[in-house]
């Protein structure tokens, strides 16, 4: 069950609404079919009877409404958000994207004093509404100190919006657009709610061919009022920053679902085709890019499951979370570009046929790294932990499994972003320490050799400001901490000591090749540079459990799944 196949879909749930609204959103996309999935995506086409369908089901008012804002099924709970992002990457980047673009405009709706706008967001949930986060703009990105938005006041309490966003999801049909700005007389931050369709609200264009909207568009004279506004000053600085923690943490699960649906089609097209009276199957080659691609796969979700269970578990004393989330963000989206150039050097042009999902799976993979500069700015924040991470662990409560039907209400009431230098963590090494795996143990000692490196020759001040070197350190640290999240669940599922190895197989040659990109950075002293090459580790070989992996967990899911037509 690591694996979605929804024609087989027999996860347990914690209450029946979970379960009827998996099934049901699974339903609509098989009865859809592929062929019909596959002319939207080519036309561009908006995806109204996606919509239609959530509103007469009510999915997102179910999934995206806090507890006690709406009716007794809904709650904001980050393990079903999961499955539902889950599902709609597998069938198509676009349906998880209006839901997710609904997700960040709600953020600073749900952390916002102004109870009156979080009643109206829970009634348009209800009447199948979609929201936008109007955070970035055209000339500089999501760099909120720069932002042009500004509110000027007109009298007591009212004010005049002006200025322009850009890359805004859902911007031309948003029921509340949740927008940031500055106050004109003291430059104060502050988030404040408009509506797409107000005459003063100017929708200049879709800047992307896609059945997505991703708006530019711009408010003149836009009249606002004290009614309008959902937060200010530190208020809303502090929800933009929190918006992005809770809702960008979704572009894994995108990665996840795509890759899925990605491995089925490539393995049984591989299964099925024979070259040199040979079954595609059975050259060695084509056996080791399934096995490497699967197992990072299953890597994947293990840790986007265990990021959530963090998630579900924060406290203002425990957020350990804020440095796992960001390794989803990075990691599992750059993972999942990894996975399908596996699966596409084996099926190769059969990857680029119109009819294939995989064509649209090749293509949308490569977005989700890039969003808001997903793996830079994720790697510059994951390194600011890496020193509490090695050299200062802390006695921390364990955090189990977190599929219970609980509301996160912890997410929206987090309050000051500041302070990540005082998160501290439990100590990593425990969880290596529990595994007799051949390919674990080496890996732990790669993690030992990389934080003696930093014990014995930390960065210097001049390597601490480049930011290229640090990206280098950063991809080290950052495959320690999700290799730390994948054996945490492998033990909460039970994952086969076989499938887990062959993970840290791959592991310990990525981290190999991370060594040796380090070690090549003209900045590294010689000193760092010979702990690089003690880093470059060969994987334990075990021909046995390698064919193990590739019989029982890899070659076994051939015919498993195939999207009707």
């Amino acid at each position: 069950m690591m694996l979605l196949d929804p024609q087989n879909h027999g996860r347990p749930y914690p209450d029946q609404r979970s379960r009827e609204v998996m099934l049901k959103t699974i339903e609509f996309f098989e009865t859809k079919g592929k062929r019909r999935l596959k002319e939207d995506d080519h036309a561009a086409i908006w995806y109204q009877d996606f919509l239609d369908f959530v509103k007469e089901e009510r999915i997102f008012a179910t999934m995206c409404t806090p507890a006690g804002y709406g009716a007794e099924d809904t709650r904001w709970d980050t393990w079903r958000n999961c499955e539902f992002a889950e599902i709609l990457g597998f069938y198509g980047l676009p349906y998880w994207y209006v839901w997710q673009v609904s997700v960040l405009g709600l953020g600073p709706i749900w952390m916002s004093p102004n109870e009156t706008l979080k009643v109206r967001a829970a009634a348009l949930l209800e009447d199948g509404a979609i929201f936008a986060f109007g955070l970035s703009e055209k000339d500089h990105g999501a760099d909120l100190y720069s932002t042009d938005m500004t509110l000027a006041p007109t009298g007591e309490g009212s004010y005049l919006a002006n200025g322009r966003k850009y890359y805004i999801g859902n911007g031309n049909q948003a029921a509340m657009v949740s927008t940031f700005g500055k106050m004109t007389e003291t430059g104060e931050y502050c988030f404040f709610a408009v509506d797409s369709q107000h005459p003063s609200y100017r929708l200049i264009k879709n800047v992307v061919q896609s059945q997505n909207f991703v708006s530019e568009y711009e408010l003149v004279d836009y009249p606002i009022t004290d009614a309008d506004i959902l937060s200010r000053g530190d208020e809303a600085w502090n929800a933009a920053l929190n918006t992005v923690n809770i809702g960008k943490y979704n572009l894994g699960w995108a990665s996840i679902g795509i890759c899925t649906h990605a491995f089925y089609e490539a393995i049984n097209h591989a299964a099925h085709r024979r070259l040199y009276n040979m079954a595609v199957t059975d050259f060695p080659h084509v056996q080791r890019l399934f096995t490497d691609g699967y197992a990072r796969l299953v890597a994947m979700k293990l840790v986007a499951l265990r990021a959530a269970d963090y998630m579900r578990s924060a406290t203002a004393d425990d957020r350990r979370y804020l440095l796992y989330n960001p390794v989803v963000k990075m990691k599992v989206t750059t993972q999942g570009e990894d996975v399908v150039n596996h699966f596409w050097d084996v099926i190769a042009a059969k990857g680029f046929e119109k009819d294939m999902y995989f064509e649209t799976a090749a293509r949308d993979i490569r977005a989700l790294p890039k969003l808001e500069g997903t793996v830079h700015v994720n790697i510059a924040l994951i390194v600011k932990f890496m020193e509490n991470y090695f050299f200062r662990p802390v006695d921390l409560p364990a955090v189990g499994r977190r599929d219970d039907a609980a509301n996160d209400g912890f997410l929206f009431n987090q309050g000051p972003t500041k302070g990540l230098g005082d998160i501290r963590f439990h100590d990593y090494s425990s969880v290596f320490a529990r595994f007799d795996l051949p390919n674990v143990a080496l890996f732990a000692n790669q993690a030992e050799g990389f934080k003696a490196m930093l014990a014995e020759q930390p960065p210097t001040d001049e390597q601490a400001h480049d930011t290229d070197w640090l990206l280098a350190v950063g991809e080290i640290f950052t495959l320690i901490v999700y290799s730390q999240l994948v054996l945490e669940n492998a033990e909460i599922y039970d994952v086969d000591g076989d499938l887990v190895d062959e993970i840290f197989d791959v592991a310990v040659r990525d981290l190999s090749r991370f060594a040796v990109q380090l070690h090549g950075k003209a900045a590294t002293t010689p000193q760092q540079g010979k702990h690089c090459l003690g880093l470059i580790q060969r994987p334990v070989p075990a021909r046995e459990r390698y064919q193990r992996v590739w019989q029982n967990h890899v070659f076994a899911k051939r015919d498993a799944y195939k999207m009707p037509d």
